[in-house]
């Protein structure tokens, strides 16, 4: 089976799915709520049924012997249905209740559990799919979602119940009758079956026209002082355009073919109406001149009165419930993108080398402590139970690398590279040389294709991710701020760092300052990723963030890519401290940041060509020697 039909058939199953999610935390909730639409159904259709009764044994004996004959008749029927429809009402009551926090509850769980596993997903996942589409299975998806639990499930529960009751009681009063009914209501399936497959198939074009169109918004959103300084607002508003009208196409076509649904169940179901009025005239006015005829039980008026009420009763079920199946349409392409998240693979993680705190006796004894130290340390499980323990130095080995974003696409070969506890390693090399994909590799946001990478001697496939990256300081070209003040912003570095620390962090990153002049210092609110604040700034308390975790390895992808010379030279200090004992990768484009690097690695088409010190690398008077003296720039 090729991709296209196994997606074909979890859209199909998207439902029954949904169903079963419903169920597993909710069965006694859902218990209740069936016996109360039970109720609710007996209430609704008493009546249809008490219709024959009233004809029959009050109205027509009142016409011959007077009111006075029937009024005790009356006073019980009165009270009976009055029982009857408080029943009814009750019951409706708690189906409604008992629904709405049901609805509730499920949606809850299934924003947490999307959420959830989201954050369990690999970065690729989050390179290769579009932000804005993801955004619309928590808001359009999910609310389809609500809309299937909170409506037409319920709808069609009591739909189903009626259908059930009327069947067998029209059954026990007229089968010609009957078959009438059924005849037209095989009209009307067939009609809903042709109708609501077309607007299926729409629906679900819809979703996906959503998805990409809040996905444009988010991309232009995020991009808007671009399209402003290249006056592209024209072509903006058209690309908008096509994406909104491929939308309004789709979701046009949805809604004339859900639109027409109603029109043609109820036209149905009043030719049904003449039809059933017709042939019970007759079953009624042959009863009534005494003739008889074979294999036909003629009616009274009381049974034909009730039977049409139960027809028009019985139509109109099965044309909500034809009305309901738009719903579940939509709510299926909505439920189907929701669960397509949700079975995306979660980021495996085969380690077991875990990072503790440690303490080192006098013996040299590395032990694990609860309370923060300076020291770190690898803790080794062995498969007889005994552990040991290595300390956390520093190194780093990538030996005979190789990788690829796509198969048979390499980006990185042959990549060999060591770096000893404390060194600076710089990488240069024009955009798209690989650069920040090494990174990438010894964090293990992706995984190689071939080689090994060694921290301490250990391959990180055996390091738990969280671990490793626990181990690793990481500041990044694009700046990410949250919704939070400065210290919170410092504090994301390590969330149990005290006000003390992430102060002493950002001194050491030479963010101090400037915090320190902002309208409330450290307790300032951000908003907006930091819009309030320079792009420099930025980059400060994003360093300040890496500073705080207190790693033994950084990396600084472009880390002042988005600075002013004097802000580079801050940073710069910071830098130089923050390197102090610990293993540091710098990727930059300008090369008076990595001058002073131990080891400078320039990197062409995904390969090292050259290395070395900077002194050792002019020398060469290589590749490196004519980019630093202007000779060849990067691109």
């Amino acid at each position: 089976m090729n991709k296209e039909n196994i997606k074909k058939e979890k859209k199909k199953g998207a439902i029954k799915r949904l169903l079963a999610y419903i169920l597993k935390k909710n069965k006694g909730a859902m218990v209740v709520i069936s016996i109360a639409i039970l109720f609710s159904a007996i209430g609704s259709i008493s009546s249809s049924v008490a219709i024959k009764y009233v004809v029959d044994s009050i109205v027509t004996p009142a016409l011959s012997q007077g009111l006075g004959a029937v009024t005790g008749k009356l006073i019980g029927f009165a009270l009976v249905m009055g029982g009857i429809y408080l029943v009814g009402i009750v019951s409706a009551t708690v189906y409604t209740q008992v629904l709405n926090r049901v609805t509730q509850k499920v949606m809850d769980d299934l924003r947490c559990d999307v959420f959830a596993h989201m954050q369990s997903l690999p970065i690729k996942y989050f390179d290769t799919n579009n932000h804005g589409d993801i955004m619309s299975v928590y808001t359009n998806d999910i609310e389809t979602v609500r809309q299937v639990i909170s409506e037409s499930l319920p709808q069609l529960l009591v739909s189903a119940v009626m259908i059930v009751m009327l069947l067998g009681v029209m059954l026990t009063y007229s089968v010609w009758l009957t078959a009438v009914v059924l005849c037209c209501i095989a009209v009307m399936t067939i009609a809903a079956r042709i109708i609501g497959g077309k607007s299926g198939k729409h629906f679900g074009l819809q979703q996906k026209s959503v998805g990409e169109l809040e996905g444009y918004i988010e991309e232009m959103l995020q991009g808007q002082k671009v399209v402003k300084v290249f006056c592209h607002e024209k072509k903006s508003k058209e690309g908008f355009d096509e994406k909104n009208d491929k939308l309004f196409g789709n979701s046009s076509k949805a809604h004339r073919y859900a639109n027409i649904m109603m029109p043609v169940m109820g036209n149905i179901g009043n030719i049904m109406y003449v039809l059933v009025a017709f042939l019970g005239t007759i079953l009624v006015v042959t009863q009534a001149t005494n003739v008889t005829v074979t294999g036909i039980n003629l009616l009274e008026v009381g049974v034909v009165a009730s039977f049409l009420n139960m027809g028009r009763s019985f139509s109109m079920q099965v044309a909500m419930v034809s009305q309901e199946v738009n719903f579940i349409a939509l709510a299926q392409a909505g439920s189907s993108r929701v669960f397509a998240l949700l079975d995306e693979e979660s980021e495996t993680d085969e380690g077991y080398v875990t990072l503790v705190n440690a303490e080192i006796d006098e013996n040299g004894n590395i032990t694990e402590t609860d309370r923060r130290t300076d020291i770190w340390a690898w803790k080794h499980p062995h498969g007889d139970g005994t552990l040991t323990y290595t300390r956390l130095n520093g190194d780093i080995l990538l030996d005979d690398v190789d990788f690829c974003y796509e198969e048979g696409k390499p980006i990185l070969r042959n990549i060999d590279v060591y770096a000893h506890a404390g060194e600076k390693v710089a990488f240069v090399g024009a955009t798209g040389a690989g650069k920040t994909t090494i990174t990438n590799l010894i964090n293990r946001f992706y995984d190689i294709a071939d080689g090994k990478i060694r921290y301490d001697g250990i391959n990180i496939n055996k390091i738990k991710k969280a671990d490793l990256r626990r181990s690793l300081g990481i500041v990044l070209q694009d700046t990410n701020l949250f919704t939070g003040t400065v210290m919170d912003n410092i504090r994301y570095g390590r969330l149990d760092a005290t006000d003390e620390e992430c102060k002493a962090a950002a001194a050491l990153a030479g963010a101090d300052s400037f915090i320190t002049r902002l309208p409330e210092g450290y307790d300032t609110m951000l908003t907006g990723d930091g819009a309030n604040l320079s792009q420099g700034q930025r980059q400060l308390l994003s360093i300040a963030r890496a500073a705080v975790a207190d790693a033994p390895v950084m990396i600084l992808d472009e880390a002042t890519s988005s600075i002013d010379t004097r802000t580079e030279q801050i940073v710069q200090q910071g830098t130089d401290r923050l390197m102090k004992g610990r293993t540091v990768f710098v990727i930059a484009h300008r090369l008076s940041t990595v001058r002073k690097s131990d080891v400078i690695m320039v990197l062409e088409k995904g390969r090292i060509i050259e290395r070395g010190n900077h002194e050792r690398l002019i020398e060469k008077k290589g590749q490196y020697y004519r980019l630093y003296t202007g000779a060849f720039e990067l691109e």
